[in-house]
């Protein structure tokens, strides 16, 4: 039987005792009422317990209420007070594509294409002590890790662990979700920016941003024994407030050792959308090869609906004795304007999507966005011609609501010294119009 109950039980008995008391007419008065007043006091007593144990049973209950909490950040966040958290991820980047090119050149990658760009999932979250993780793949075409890391922070310092990106140029750390275009600046493809196995500590304190690792390869190409390819990167960011702007300021260093069995590198890239597999300009194989540096300059600028940016980037081939060690070089220059009442985000050294003021649903028309860019990529030097590529790109963005983009892009390519001819010729122009659905989360 619960105390709870024995005490109901002991009350209950003590109440017949004193309801029984007056019957006991041959007692002398007197000790009657000692009788009485003991007994009152006793059930007093027990009153007192019971009610003790009812607030102690509330308190167990509602200890034992589960603390756990959701918000929805595009997608349910899981967490509970002991500092764990759970939240989904993913994107699914969606793209149509035409590039029209003079007749005399052949290609399959020529007219319309369209591809699921990216569809990514994951999860994210927090582990108590200051750690977090991040787990996502791409599904586009097999399943391709794209991030799985364990990261420990402790006021301004974090420290990562695993598959992640090195720290190469604002555009390239700057989410895919957030881009000013439906494709990053020409260099950042052509120089073989990508996400790679490794440890790296980032520190922030005020405006200033230091971030630098040590790394290794992509995660899917580990299993091959001979890949003993190893990277220094680092990159300093200062970005001070200026009035009612944010400006950003950085820099950045990578030198890679290929390793003992990688012997060639090439560098080429696509005229401004993914969806064709034409390289207009392409450096074919350069053998020889033992090791790149490559260092590179950003600039950006967000005064309320507009914004500004720019990166210059070097890289240069560094091969074996008696073979020319070329330098290759791109740079672009971004200029963006809100038509309606948003900005872009910024934070932590990147750009950050878009927070629409007011969305679609409740009673506002979204985010609207217009772009323009300069992109200039040459790849001749040392007499590697790969070709130089000049780009002059707009786009328009629509944000109906957080987490939902359609893009359209237009691009004028003018190519010189191309690795496709036509007619004869590598200077020419190409035309490429684009357009991309998103959703993230």
């Amino acid at each position: 039987m619960r105390l709870k109950e024995r005490l109901v039980v002991g009350t209950a008995a003590i109440s017949l005792v004193a309801a029984a008391a007056p019957a006991a007419a041959n007692t002398k008065d007197a000790e009657v009422e000692s009788l009485r007043a003991e007994v009152a006091a006793l059930k007093a007593k027990l009153e007192e317990l019971s009610a003790k144990v009812d607030a102690k049973e509330e308190k167990i209950a509602e200890k034992s209420k589960s603390k756990s909490k959701v918000n929805w950040k595009g997608s349910p966040e899981i967490s509970n007070d002991d500092g764990w958290s759970f939240k989904p991820r993913g994107r699914v980047l969606y793209d149509v594509a035409t590039v029209n090119a003079p007749d005399s050149i052949n290609d399959p990658g020529l007219g319309f294409s369209n591809e699921a760009r990216r569809i990514r999932l994951g999860v994210q979250g927090k582990i108590p002590g200051g750690f977090g993780y991040k787990v996502e793949a791409d599904i586009t075409d097999g399943v391709e890790l794209t991030d799985a890391l364990l990261e420990y922070k402790d006021g301004g310092l974090k420290i990562t662990v695993g598959q992640h990106n090195n720290f190469q140029s604002l555009e390239e750390l700057s989410s895919s979700n957030d881009t000013s275009f439906i494709e990053r600046s020409g260099f950042t493809d052509a120089f073989g920016f990508k996400r790679r196995v490794g440890v790296s500590a980032q520190y922030k304190s005020g405006p200033v941003l230091l971030q630098g690792g040590v790394f290794t390869d992509n995660i899917a190409d580990l299993d091959d024994d001979s890949n003993d390819a190893v990277s220094l990167d680092g990159r300093l960011v200062v970005a001070p407030k200026i009035g009612d702007a944010q400006a950003h300021f950085g820099g950045s260093f990578h030198w890679r050792d290929l390793g003992d069995n990688m012997t060639t590198r090439r560098y080429r890239q696509r005229p401004l959308v993914h969806s064709t597999d034409t390289r207009f300009i392409n450096t074919g194989n350069i053998g020889n090869a033992k090791s790149e540096t490559s260092y590179g300059l950003e600039a950006a600028i967000i005064a309320g609906r507009f914004h500004a940016a720019a990166e210059t980037h070097w890289l240069k081939l560094n091969r074996t004795a008696g073979n020319p060690d070329p330098t290759f070089f791109g740079g672009s220059v971004e200029a963006g304007i809100f038509l309606t009442d948003d900005k872009r985000e910024y934070k932590d050294g990147v750009f950050k999507g878009v927070k629409v003021s007011n969305p679609v649903g409740k009673g506002g028309l979204g985010a609207l966005q217009f772009n323009i860019r300069y992109d200039h990529l040459d790849l001749v030097d040392a007499g590697i011609i790969g070709g130089i590529q000049d780009s002059y790109q707009a786009s328009l963005i629509w944000t109906p609501i957080n987490y939902v983009r359609f893009l359209i892009n237009y691009g004028k390519l003018d190519y010189d010294l191309a690795a496709i001819l036509a007619a004869g010729s590598g200077d020419y122009d190409v035309d490429v119009f684009g357009a991309r659905f998103q959703v993230s989360f």
